[in-house]
Order: C-alpha cells, then sequence, then structure tokens
C-alpha cells in the first residue's frame, strides 16, 4: 500500500439498513461522491448497479479501493444482510479490508456535535430503534448506552430526566411530535446520504488499523426479526 492510500485511503462505503439507502465514495475526508438509492426498489436489484455507476462517474476501478465499509445495523433486516453480504463478498474477493459501522454511530455523527445525542431509526410498528451519544467537534461518537429497541413512550420515560438532548435521525422525525413541547431538546434535520458519515466513522478505523475479516462482520440486529417472532 503506498503512503498516499495510508493517509488518503480510496474508501466506498454502503448503507442499506436504511429504507432508500445509500453509496458514498471518499478519498480520506473528502467525499468524492455519493448517492441515494431509490427507497421503492429492494436493494437486492440496485446495490451492485449503484456501485458501478458511482465508479464509473469517479473513473476509479474497483481494484483501486483501499477500504469496504457497511453499516451494520440496526434497521431493515433484508437491507443489512444484502450490504454486509454485498461488501464480505467485495473484500474477500478483491483482499481488502472492510470495517461494519453500527448504524445508529453514523446517525449520531450526521447530526453534529452534542454531549447528548440521542439517534433513532424507525423499528416498524411505531417503535423505533435508540442510543444515545456524546459526540464532538471532531468526530469522535461514543456511546453513552447500548442500542434498544423501544417505543415512543418508553423512550421518553427513558430520557426525559436528559437536559438538551438532541434527537437525531429519520426516528426522531418520524416521532417529532413528541419532542417539540419541551424547549430543552432539538431535533436535528434528517441527513439523506448517511453513507458519507459511514465513510468518515470507517476512516477513523483505517487509520488506527482496525479491520475486520470478512467473515467476521456481523449484523446488528437488536431485536429479533418477525420471522424469529412468530416461531
Amino acid at each position: 500500500m503506498s503512503t498516499l492510500s495510508e493517509s488518503k485511503p480510496l474508501i466506498l462505503s454502503v448503507e442499506t439498513a436504511t429504507l432508500s439507502g445509500s453509496i458514498a465514495l471518499s478519498r480520506g475526508e473528502e467525499i468524492m461522491a455519493a448517492l441515494a438509492a431509490d427507497s421503492g426498489v429492494s436493494h437486492s436489484n440496485t446495490l451492485l448497479n449503484d456501485i458501478d455507476q458511482l465508479l464509473s462517474e469517479t473513473q476509479v476501478d474497483l481494484s483501486e479501493i483501499d477500504l469496504f465499509a457497511v453499516a451494520t445495523g440496526p434497521g431493515s433486516f433484508t437491507g443489512l444482510r444484502i450490504g454486509i453480504a454485498t461488501v464480505k463478498a467485495l473484500s474477500a474477493t478483491l483482499d481488502r479490508p472492510c470495517v461494519g459501522i453500527p448504524t445508529l454511530h453514523a446517525v449520531a455523527l450526521a447530526a453534529g456535535s452534542s454531549a447528548r445525542s440521542v439517534a433513532l431509526l424507525p423499528a416498524g410498528r411505531g417503535e423505533v430503534f435508540a442510543q444515545l451519544f456524546s459526540v464532538t467537534r471532531d468526530g469522535v461518537v461514543t456511546e453513552l448506552d447500548k442500542a434498544t429497541h423501544i417505543s415512543p413512550q418508553r423512550l421518553l420515560e427513558k430520557y426525559n430526566s436528559l437536559e438538551s438532548v438532541l434527537w437525531c435521525g429519520e426516528g426522531a422525525i418520524v416521532n417529532k411530535a413528541i419532542f417539540e413541547g419541551d424547549s430543552r431538546w432539538q431535533i436535528a434535520p434528517q441527513e439523506p446520504i448517511l453513507a458519507t458519515h459511514v465513510a468518515s466513522l470507517a476512516l477513523a478505523k483505517f487509520l488506527e488499523k482496525e479491520f475486520e475479516e470478512p467473515d467476521a462482520l456481523h449484523a446488528i440486529y437488536v431485536r429479533p426479526s418477525d420471522a424469529e417472532l412468530k416461531v
């Protein structure tokens, strides 16, 4: 690996945890190109084509990628499996390192710096995936509790005592009516292309040489799938 690649690696980031999903190509801290997918079409039908389009637009060959990154959940069970399987295959085939980035970490980073950020993603049936973080100005995301699957009412009970909370992510937008009446709290604008923040977190792991073997990549589901619940 060249000195340039060691300091400014080419990173292909995949995020299929959310309904639309997105991908990004970055060189070091610079986002070269990013693409939001079509929320009306399955990731299985579009992901490889979207990657081809992104590489074509930037005139980058797949063999030039230094690191593959993927959002590992929580999120859509089917989407996570597709994204992780794709990154596993690319990493193994091209003999390049890969990293998994928890989706809620990327959601918190996308909202900006905050002493207390609660990242939220829809979990179906009116419930959400939630986790509390602190985020520094230079993009260090620190977990302050564990990711959980929770109803909006229980969410309020859990975090009601906190001051100056920044609610972030699609789950915060969907449930904004329950947060808006409290002057202590803010709701962050939703970031439509989460893959760019997956890329930022992946770069930090790359620089620390915190890689994963393709077989070690696994999804963070937080709750059982609907199929498992019916067993």
